[in-house]
């Protein structure tokens, strides 16, 4: 599986994926600018590899969206912070509508990661929760709407992402846990979900207690012997990107690709450039010729894949459930909201400050906050604003603002924590934490989660202001004891 700049599918990667066989494309924000021009380039896709294409891409909910002009689905936490299955099943099926009617047949999601760490620089309100039975059964009820409408899932990060402090897309992380831990915790969700998961994602992640050499997506002993053998699982094995700097500044995107086929993995993310995939064709290659990988491990490979293919097939449809489905989103980033620490409302018609950092940042993962303009538009409609905006938290003077009686609002629009200056000094009179649900723990202040920024997100912000809507969820993760 490739990827490639660009809104059009040019000749030259065209070549590439027909003289290669490349059978898999990963769409990214970078691909896409609206539906139709999306629907073109997903069908030239198709046309280039053949009957037999993936066309992928990470419409999780929440921050993480690569199409972003249909039906914004929550999060996964925040679909844990609703904890009703049948509202996870209706989201799942609506993202897949959206998804295949531009031509994916392969969405990397539901995360079955299971959020633990309250320092987790990536996961946090991407997984369904801490508990690992009620967090699986969310999931797949995901997973089982997604399918209903003939867009294959992909779970992941196996064997679990969620107890980390490093990012892979930039360091090689460890969990360095027992073993009987981990099958009680981390693996849970993966081992119930591999009798009914079409594919896997792996972590690139190394777990000592069962490989201390190999990260889990070059680790024989975890794909092969644990999810194969032992758990029997009978679907795809993709890997994370391979261009992630815990792989590709580590092995080479060769070497490791090779490792990562001979350890079980079924097929390979080459995220990287032109040079670096032409790289991991020709190890591939050199690998099959030398019988380093077997001819008759890549058919059983080859036979996974087509059986995805299969099953779900790229189909190109109308889309006609928009009003529907954004029906769906509505109501779970509603039901999602969640309060923390006896927020009060400003008065009606009152005057508020909105504090809040200057510019909207993505953290590599996921699409970039919103902005303070929008979020203050969003305020005006029933204040009195006066926005007040910092380049950088740690060094922002809080008690330099105006004493001046306005209802101060804190709005976190970043998936960073706080550091220790911002943590001890800011003192806001309600917290938005309109992203990482975490922050919130930051300080010791009312707060209101919301587990994303989406519009509808900032809607059920408002709608909770007028007084025309309760924050009925509950963080589905510890430490958020007096939600």
């Amino acid at each position: 599986m490739i990827r490639f700049p660009g809104t059009v599918l040019d000749e030259a990667t065209a070549a590439f994926m027909r003289a290669n066989s490349v059978r898999g494309a990963c769409l990214f924000r970078q691909n896409m600018t609206d539906a139709a021009q999306l629907k073109r380039l997903t069908s030239s896709l198709a046309d280039a590899m053949g009957p037999g294409a993936l066309i992928a891409l990470d419409q999780e909910g929440g921050a993480v969206v690569r199409s972003t002009w249909v039906p914004a689905p929550p999060s996964a936490m925040a679909l844990g912070a609703a904890d009703d299955t049948d509202l996870a099943y209706r989201t799942g099926a609506a993202v897949a509508r959206a998804v295949k009617a531009l031509g994916f047949n392969w969405n990397f999601a539901p995360v079955l990661d299971l959020n633990n760490n309250p320092h987790n620089p990536v996961i946090a309100e991407r997984s369904f929760g801490a508990d690992p039975q009620r967090a699986t059964e969310l999931a797949m009820a995901w997973m089982a709407g997604s399918e209903s409408e003939g867009v294959a899932c992909c779970v992941k990060h196996f064997p679990g992402h969620g107890d980390t402090h490093v990012d892979s897309h930039r360091a090689l992380p460890t969990v360095d846990k027992p073993l009987a831990e981990l099958e009680q915790f981390e693996f849970a969700p993966f081992r119930m979900a591999s009798a009914v998961a079409p594919a896997m994602m792996t972590a690139h992640i190394v777990y000592p207690a069962l490989d201390p050499e190999h990260p889990a997506t070059m680790s024989r002993r975890i794909l092969g012997e644990l999810l194969r053998e032992q758990w029997q699982y009978k679907g795809v094995i993709i890997t994370d990107g391979m261009d992630m700097h815990a792989i590709a500044g580590r092995y080479g995107v060769g070497h490791a690709a090779v490792l990562a086929l001979v350890a079980g993995a079924d097929m390979v993310m080459a995220l990287g450039t032109p040079v670096t995939q032409e790289e991991t064709i020709d190890a591939i290659a050199r690998a099959i010729e030398s019988g380093e990988l077997p001819m008759a491990d890549v058919e059983r490979k080859l036979e996974r894949l087509a059986s995805l293919t299969a099953t779900y097939a790229c189909a190109q449809c109308d889309y006609g459930a928009d009003e529907d489905d954004r029906a769906v989103m509505a109501e779970g980033w509603k039901r999602a909201l969640t309060a923390r620490g006896n927020p009060q409302r400003p008065p009606a018609g009152g005057k508020v400050r909105l504090v809040m950092r200057q510019d909207a940042v993505s953290d590599g993962v996921s699409e970039a906050g919103v902005t303070a303009g929008v979020l203050a538009a969003v305020l005006a409609r029933r204040f009195d604003v006066d926005t007040v905006t910092y380049a950088d938290a740690e060094s922002f003077d809080w008690s330099a603002l105006p004493d001046d009686g306005r209802f101060v609002i804190l709005a976190s629009t970043s998936r960073v924590r706080y550091g220790p200056n911002a943590r001890a000094r800011f003192r806001p009179d309600l917290h938005l934490a309109l992203w990482n649900p975490y922050q919130a723990l930051d300080f010791d202040a009312p707060a209101l989660i919301t587990y994303g920024f989406a519009g509808p997100a900032l809607d059920a912000v408002d709608a909770w202001l007028g007084g025309e809507l309760e924050a009925t969820g509950h963080v589905p993760v510890p430490g958020f004891d007096d939600a």
